[in-house]
Parts: C-alpha cells; structure tokens; sequence
C-alpha cells in the first residue's frame, strides 16, 4: 500500500522533512492529517532523487483512525528494508499476518481512502467508542508485481477493506485487518522500484554456448538491489518464462546462513557464499551460475567485474571475469551485426555497414540483390549468410545465400490472400536458424515456421489469440516472440513464450500472450530493441503517432524515448543496443545514434532491418 507522488501536485507544508546533507527524507505523513473534517486522497510528494533515502515516521500519540491509515500508507512507501516503520501501524496479529512481499498493486493515482458505505461520516474521527472502524481503498488498477516480482500490465476498479481496533490498555488506533501485499500510485511504484534483468538459459541448449534469456523483475531502488537481484535469481525464473529457461544452480541453492548483504570489494569482486546444496558442481556448470550472476548484475551499480562463488565451509568454486562470462554464453545478439539491410528503388535487397556514419550502400552478394525478384520486405538470419524476402506483392516467400552466384529457387510458401495487405508479413529468423512469417489470408490466418528456412511450413498454434496476427519478430534467443495482433481495425502489440518439445521438430507451440504496450491503442511498427526492450511505433488513444521503448512485460522502461519522428511505417533496431534505431518515414530510409537527432540515409527505399 502507498502514497502516489507526484511532482508540486497539491503539496502541503510540513509534509517531509528533508537532510540534503546526509541524503534522507523523513516521511510526515500525520503532520498532514486532520483531526476532523473530510477524508482526502493520499497526496503526492516531491519525486527525489535516486541517492535520497526516505524514512517514514511512526505513527502519533493518540492519532486518529484515518491519520493511522494515512500514516500506513505513507510508511510503505519509504526505503525503511523491512517495513518496520510500517508495522508500527499494525496490531501485532496484523503485522504477523501482512506479507509486504507478496504482490504489490500498482493505482493509477495513490489509494483513495474512504469510509464504507453505510458507515456514518462524523465517527471518521474515531470518537464513537465503537472500538472498531472501517475504511476501503480504492483507484484504478495500472498493474500487479507477483511475489516472483514479476510485472502485468493490468486495469479495472481496485477495492480493499482495511479495519482498525483501539487497544483496550493504551486506547492507540492500529490495523487489524488489511490487504495481503502493498498498493502503491504510479508515480509511487516508479519512484521505489527499477526493472532488472536476471538471466537463465533457453532450455532448448544442447552442448556448445548456451544462450542467455532476460527475466525482468521489479526491485526496491535503494533496498540493497545488488543483494536482492542476486537472491530473485537463485529462487529462479518467473513464472511465465519458467517452462523455457533452466538454471544452471541446482535446485535449493541459497546465500549461506547469516549472509545478508552483498557488495564488491574496492577491485570490484563481488564474492558470493553459497548454502551446501552448490558445494559439487563442475566447473562448467559453476562458470555458468557466474555468468548468470555477472549478466544479472552488469547494470547495477557499483559495478561487479568478477564474481567469486564460495562453498559453505569458505572454500572457491571458481572465479570468473565479465570478459569470459560473454565466453561462456551468448547474449542478446550472437554476434554485433556486420550489415543494416534494406530495399533499394529497384527492389533488392541492399545493405550498409552497421554503425553511425557513412550512407554508402551495395545489393548483397546472391540473387536477392540483382532485382531479378521484386521484393516488399526482408529478413536477414543472424548470421548473415541466409536471407528471406517476400514478393513485391506480398504472395510469395523465397529464401536464398547471401553469397556470390547464389541461386533463389522457387518460393517455399505462396499465399491465397486476394489483396497484399491480406498475404504474408514481413518474415523473422530466430536464434536456431528457423523461419517465422504469418499468413494474413482472412480464409486461413496462419502463423508458420520453416526448419532452418526451408522444408515444409509448420503451422505454429497460438494458444489465447485473438485477432489476426499482422506482423512477427523473434527474439535474439529464440524463446520469445513480438506479435501485432489485428482485431476489429486496432493492432496491439503482444509477447509470446515458444515452446517447444525437443524430442519433436513439429511440436512447437505459442503460449500465454501478454500485452507489451497497453497504453497504445494502435500498433503500426514495433522491433526488438534489447534482451527484454522492444521500439514501437504507435498511438495512444486520441493521441497521435509516437516512437516509444516498451518492456517485454507492458511497464515502461526509464531513460528517454527515442526522438520524435512523423510518417514512420517501419523500424529496426538491433538487440545491440550500441547500434542506431534504423526506420522507414516520410523521409525515406532514416537513423538515428544514441544521443543524436534522426538523420537521412537514403530517399527511396523502404523496409530496413537488422539481422534476426
């Protein structure tokens, strides 16, 4: 439960105190609280930033039931790592029964706090001497965090009852009774929490260099996130990527007994004791579990360059450096792209060195570059030897080498769609060498995929779909996958989960979509950006057309969007995140580097991508 924050809204005097000096903000909220009158909304302070710690204060001799209320909420807010503060509002059967780390219920605005109805507004004081009093909260539910602490974008009415009793001896106010978990504002949640990716690897993995998937989960900003993301990664991977991924720690590892804090030494090494479950792992498996910790950790601050995993008894498993964890496992992109492609005036498929300077482009080695075939789209495995191209009229799918002399051959898939924007969709490459398009026929929507490019198509069962699927990307590793569903003229933007049967090529399924951008109400382009990061083109309801970042789970990421651009009908980005968004505008083919404005490449040509 929480206060919503929100920058000058309605702030009162006396609300926070805070030391500039030493870094704290006290949170006041009784000093805010009427003795009488009406009940208000649970008001905003100031955001702070990121080093500022803040502390709540306990609640008043003698406070009233609404301000002990208020006071909660406010104290759930605070930095406090235990919620001790919190608890000081509570009954003691009601501290032992509240779970703070259960779920977390994210409001569009902070809890409205309000007496039932029925209840009579002068006993909102608690002067009755009734000895019990009730209140509800309520507000519009934005999105949940699990106690995996993983994110859903969700929406609808929240309501919660919260009861107080008056202790018989000191006569105090405390809450008895109050919903499982904490519910905080919006601006609340971004202020107290960070999205962190924690890596596992696709279960899919045979022999060679296992492939790192991210696992985003929310964590308390300033509550030793170093400590908590390594602890989230040993209990393991969420639940919706779970029946995917593996973990290269055997089931029940844990931090040693008494470990409670963990940080890196002044060479930046951070040692990690384990409990006795981890004591016998090879060598390989413990370099494994290293680089899931370093991948886990390499956006966190102070940075960790080595890891150092300890047996129970303080004996080394091993030790291992950030450069050789990129040794041990792929990472986003296999590799960082050679090429930016796209399709020249003619048709063919052309590409450019990948970077931030130079326009000069050249077709590709192979017939897809000589125009014999009139192209709309391409794809580009990521390997850069294979790429595929639909027809100039959206029918036909051909594959073909990216080398000297190479031949097209005929189309491995035709589609019966009667209009072009009824036939295939631009295709995608995933991490395994195989083919993803779909088929917009409306007499047979399909999403389909070709072993290694080629063979026959397999259907691919979209379990929960719910409209016709009007573009594709795979992720980099081969476990997730973007869809633009198109359901009565609006296109929304979902992830889905690929699983796969490892003992059947065939059997291959899409699972548990999930909403990527709720807040828009229509998807023109989207790309994956970053292991768990997608840029989308799109607009809110009433709103016009915008670039944006989404995360993989419908929150939006921190950091700037991308610079404003108009006409965009098609974008690229690299999981590479070094390298310039790449689109197709009014403009033509245009890019744009970090930190810069949208530059022009080229006026006439369409369709640019990145391998993948």
């Amino acid at each position: 439960m929480g206060a919503e924050r929100e920058g000058g809204a309605r702030r009162r005097p006396g609300r926070a105190m805070a030391y500039a000096a030493c870094g704290v903000v006290l949170l006041a909220g009784c000093a805010s609280m009427p003795d009488s009158g009406d009940l208000r909304d649970v008001e905003s302070t100031p955001r702070q930033e990121t080093q500022v710690r803040v502390f709540a204060m306990p609640p008043r001799e003698d406070a009233p039931p609404s301000e002990i209320v208020q006071g909660f909420l406010e104290a759930v807010t605070s930095d406090d790592p235990n919620y001790a503060t919190a608890r000081q509002y509570l009954t003691e059967s009601g501290s032992k029964l509240w779970r703070p780390e259960s779920a977390t219920t994210v409001l569009a605005d902070g809890p409205e706090v309000k007496v039932p109805a029925g209840e009579r507004q002068d006993r909102q004081d608690g002067r009755s001497g009734s000895g019990s009093y009730g209140f509800e909260l309520s507000g519009t539910r934005v999105a949940t965090v699990d106690d995996h602490q993983s994110y859903t974008a969700a929406d609808g009415v929240y309501r919660a009852p919260v009861h107080l009793v008056q202790d018989k001896k000191t006569h105090q106010w405390r809450i008895d009774t109050l919903p499982q978990g904490i519910v905080v504002g919006k601006s609340d949640f971004q202020r107290n929490y960070m999205s962190v990716n924690k890596y596992f690897f696709a279960s899919g993995d045979t022999g060679g260099q296992p492939t790192a998937v991210a696992d985003p989960v929310y964590v308390r900003r300033r509550v030793d996130p170093m400590t908590q993301m390594v602890r989230s990664l040993l209990e393991g991977p969420t639940s919706w990527l779970n029946p995917v991924v593996r973990s290269s720690f055997p089931t029940g590892t844990a931090l040693k007994k008494g470990v409670t804090s963990l940080a890196p030494d002044d060479q930046n090494k951070l040692t990690i004791p384990l409990n006795a479950k981890a004591s016998r792992v090879s060598t390989k498996k413990c370099d494994e579990m290293a680089t899931q910790i370093l991948f886990t950790l390499q956006n966190l601050s102070p940075a960790v360059d080595e890891v150092e995993l300890q047996r129970s008894n303080g004996t080394q498993l091993c030790v291992l450096g950030a450069d050789d964890a990129e040794v041990v496992a792929s990472h986003g992109a296999v590799k960082r792209p050679e090429y930016v492609y796209y399709l020249d005036s003619k048709h063919r498929v052309v590409r450019m060195a990948g970077g931030v300077s130079g326009t000069h482009a050249d077709p590709v080695p192979g017939e897809l570059g000589t125009g014999d075939v009139e192209l709309q789209s391409v794809a580009v495995a990521r390997d850069e030897h294979t790429a595929a191209g639909v027809s100039l009229d959206g029918k036909q799918l051909y594959v073909g080498s990216l080398v000297s002399g190479g031949s097209l051959g005929d189309p491995v898939l035709t589609s019966a769609g009667k209009d072009a924007d009824d036939r295939l969709t631009t295709p995608s490459w995933d991490a395994r060498g195989d083919l993803w398009v779909a088929d917009r026929d409306p007499a047979r929507p399909r999403l389909l995929m070709l072993k290694q490019g080629a063979g026959d198509p397999v259907e691919i069962k979209v379990a929960g779909l719910d409209g016709r699927i009007d573009a594709v990307r795979v992720a980099a590793d081969g476990v997730r996958i973007a869809l633009v569903v198109e359901k009565g003229g609006k296109r929304s933007l979902f992830i889905g989960r690929i699983d796969r049967d490892e003992t059947n090529d065939q059997a291959v399924e899409v699972r548990e979509l999930r909403s990527a951008a709720p807040d828009l109400e229509d998807t023109t382009a989207m790309s994956w950006a970053g292991d768990s990061r997608l840029v989308v083109v799109g607009r809110e309801k009433g709103g016009v057309q915008q670039v944006q970042y989404v995360q993989v789970d419908g929150s939006t990421p921190e950091g700037q969007a991308p610079a404003a651009l108009t006409g965009v009908k098609q974008i690229a980005a690299s999981e590479d995140e070094r390298l310039p968004l790449v689109a197709y505008s009014e403009d033509g083919i245009v890019r744009l580097p970090t930190g810069a404005q949208w530059q022009k490449v080229v006026k006439d040509a369409s369709a640019p991508v990145y391998p993948g």
